[in-house]
């Protein structure tokens, strides 16, 4: 069995991989570091209720792999990592739970730094921060940026935009139509940000109270299966992953897909078959960095108005994309991989992996604990 994880990290190219475990709280987590060489590992914290722990492993390293990625295209001085915590999220949050999990993270001397994701929210955060200084999206009141969903979905929208001009030649949102699955923290936003500018919106969702609230925004309800099957220019996935399958893309009618869930596509094949199709995929982790981008300027002192300008780039980052791809004769899915491990590649030749230093974030104060 070790021999076995360490053949899996081996070809995931993980740096560290450490298992945290309290029996008094009840915690089980895992933290991954994947790659340091631009900076310290940041990456969300994920709760959810997984049926194994294996499936937490697979999880954590996916996802913390696909964050090396998002802050290599994005042109941050970051590198990747992630953290789930094995529990329910409505039934087994605990402040012990949270404060033994920031003393984990303490211990790594800054190598990871943790901030929200799936199941987690700033309330969490704050525990976590009595703990370590390591971690972002607190409270306003403590220098944070706060919840980072409204940045997510404003750069999932400058990555839409992309989109519509390079596949259609134009970036007049309100002229197109979008079927949006799920519609909570971010998916809420973008539908917002969309009907402000005018365009069609057929949304879904697990919870039923979310779909409603979209529906006073103007959009039409559509069943959790039945999206796949909407006539719409774009597809915006914003749930869970692996949706862009061999058993879904039969059914697409849409022209783009764009949205600010992780791992949109099942495995390259899905990548493959969307280019066959003509249908323009832009790539999960370049459009919906803008959380990302939002939280690493509390390193500096934060500032909502730079989150916002600096969450524009993500527009030029897709344009650049596309360019690549273009330029390469390959999928879009490659080009950005490409891009971002040419940047890696460049600054690894003058950098050293973050061996991790305590982080000191302006304007902000933790309690001791």
């Amino acid at each position: 069995m070790l021999m076995e994880l360490f053949e899996t990290i081996q070809t995931t190219e993980h740096e560290q991989i450490v298992f945290c475990n309290n029996t008094d709280v009840g915690l089980k987590a895992i933290i991954a570091i994947h790659n340091t060489t631009l900076g310290p590992a940041l990456g969300g914290l994920r709760m959810w209720p997984y049926a194994t722990e294996q499936e937490a492993l697979n999880d954590v390293l996916r996802l913390s792999r696909g964050m090396t990625y998002k802050a290599a295209v994005s042109g941050l001085n970051l590198g990747g990592g992630k953290a789930v915590i094995i529990g329910d999220p409505r039934q087994d949050k605990s402040e012990a739970l949270f404060r033994a999990f920031g003393k984990f993270i303490d211990t790594l001397n800054g190598r990871y730094i943790t901030a929200e994701d799936v199941g987690i929210d700033v309330n969490d955060m704050e525990f976590i921060f009595q703990e370590t200084n390591n971690v972002v999206g607190v409270h306003e009141v403590h220098g944070g940026s706060g919840d980072p969903s409204p940045f997510t979905a404003f750069g999932t929208l400058q990555g839409i935009r992309a989109a519509l001009v390079a596949k259609f030649g134009d970036d007049d949102v309100g002229k197109y139509s979008f079927a949006v699955q799920g519609a909570g923290h971010v998916g809420h936003h973008l539908v917002k940000l969309l009907r402000e500018a005018g365009a069609k919106i057929f949304v879904t969702d697990i919870n039923e109270e979310a779909v409603a609230q979209a529906v006073d925004m103007g959009a039409e309800a559509v069943g959790l299966d039945d999206i796949y099957d909407v006539d719409a220019d774009v597809f915006s996935p914003c749930a869970l992953g692996a949706v862009v399958n061999e058993n879904t893309i039969p059914r697409f009618k849409f022209k783009v897909v764009a949205g600010s869930a992780n791992n949109q596509l099942a495995n390259d094949a899905a990548g493959d078959e969307l280019e066959k199709r003509g249908i323009l995929y832009a790539p999960d982790y370049a459009v919906n960095a803008g959380g990302l981008m939002n939280v690493s300027i509390e390193f500096e002192g934060y500032s909502e108005e730079r989150g916002y300008r600096m969450t524009r780039a993500i527009y030029y980052n897709l344009k650049r994309i596309f360019e690549i791809a273009e330029r390469d004769g390959i999928p879009t899915y490659q080009a950005s991989d490409r891009m971002a491990e040419e940047r890696i590649a460049i600054l690894g030749k003058i950098k050293m992996p973050h061996m991790g230093k305590p982080h000191r974030f302006p304007g902000r104060e933790r309690n001791s604990g």
